[in-house]
């Protein structure tokens, strides 16, 4: 097939806020069972017959066993080289969840990290993604 009828693969990701013990606020991330490798936000391939808002739900829900509460979308990220295994355009949703994330699917853990304590391994263009979002972009 050529490439000029190729398309991007659609995604989403999530940025889960939960409130922490100190009052301040941290945000859900897991660490990749499957390459790439390291630490990531929710999020996942949408389904065909899928909105972004249900791919969001559900990719929060299967990675980390939380329900959110989508709060709004933030923005569209689409450099071809985000992701190393192709081009994808994700669409990141800021949302809200409170409990104790469980790693589940091809996430093997899952954890809540504040500002100040995200880790230096990660996936994709997440740590630009976090840095847009903590910086109050978009």
């Amino acid at each position: 097939m050529s490439d000029a009828y190729r398309n991007p693969a659609t995604t989403v990701d999530i940025i889960i806020e939960i409130s922490l013990p100190n009052g301040n606020t941290g945000i859900v991330l897991i660490r990749r069972k499957n390459p790439p490798h390291g630490w990531a936000l929710p999020g996942g391939f949408v389904d065909y017959g899928e909105s972004l808002e249900a791919a969001a739900m559900r990719e929060a829900f299967e990675e980390t066993s939380l329900s959110v509460e989508l709060v709004r979308q933030f923005h569209t990220y689409s450099d071809p080289r985000r992701d190393p295994r192709g081009h994808t355009i994700s669409t990141v949703f800021i949302a809200r969840a409170s409990g104790a994330p469980t790693g589940a699917d091809d996430a093997a853990e899952a954890a809540v990290f504040g500002p100040g304590e995200l880790p230096d391994d990660m996936a994709f263009d997440h740590g630009e993604i976090i840095a847009d979002y903590l910086a109050g972009r978009y």
